[in-house]
């Protein structure tokens, strides 16, 4: 996602600590004692302009959620959303997500959401793909044993790379869609990209992975 910088985005953040999470290296191992809560924590990587984390949140009071985003602008837009559905369970991270270790614990994030990551078409890019192996490298590693990626994306060339990379790694799936959207799936909550893509008529690939 390209955006122009949003005047006024790092203000925005950091006058909302209870949402935004500045110094998230200080919270590793902690981010339940931030929640307040022992409920299962979820993280979506690439969350964009936040509208499918704050959707979940809604939808799921009873799971913490934290969005993770390497652009402030983008972020300071997820925090618009959050700001306006005022939901306690949800905290954002204006980090990378290659290096989520310095955040998170081992087995410390219940699941991973992967939405409409960039696809990095050419190869000499592959190692920036989010489904690339070093990054499930680090994936696994903050997941708990058997914790799963769900993974959505309108690229078919990622889509099908994703799985080669997945079954490759050894990951089991456990599920995948071809067309998600005609599909008798439950519970679906669209990012901004899915609602602008499934409008022009484009197929929504879906896959649940674990390790």
């Amino acid at each position: 996602m390209r955006v122009r910088n949003r005047k006024g985005a790092s203000e925005l953040l950091e006058s909302n600590p209870q949402y935004v999470v500045l110094e998230p290296a200080t919270a590793k191992g902690k981010w339940r004692d931030l929640f307040g809560n022992d409920n299962p924590i979820h993280i979506e990587v690439g969350s964009g302009k936040g509208g499918f984390i704050t959707g979940m949140a809604k939808l799921h009071p009873d799971i913490n959620y934290i969005g993770i985003d390497i652009q402030k602008t983008v972020l300071s837009y997820a925090l618009d959303k959050v700001l306006a559905a005022d939901v306690p369970n949800i905290k954002l991270l204006w980090v990378d997500g290659s290096d989520l270790t310095d955040y998170f614990e081992a087995g410390e994030i219940a699941q991973l959401y992967l939405n409409f990551s960039d696809p990095w078409p050419k190869k000499k890019h592959e190692k920036r793909r989010l489904t690339y192996k070093t990054f499930l490298d680090t994936f696994k590693e903050i997941l708990p044993e058997h914790g799963q990626i769900h993974f959505k994306t309108d690229n078919r060339g990622l889509f099908e790379y994703s799985l080669v990379s997945f079954s490759n790694y050894g990951m089991t799936l456990k599920g995948v869609w071809l067309d998600l959207h005609a599909s008798d799936y439950e519970g679906n909550v669209m990012t901004e990209y899915e609602a602008k893509f499934s409008s022009k008529g484009q197929v929504i690939y879906r896959v649940e992975a674990e390790f």
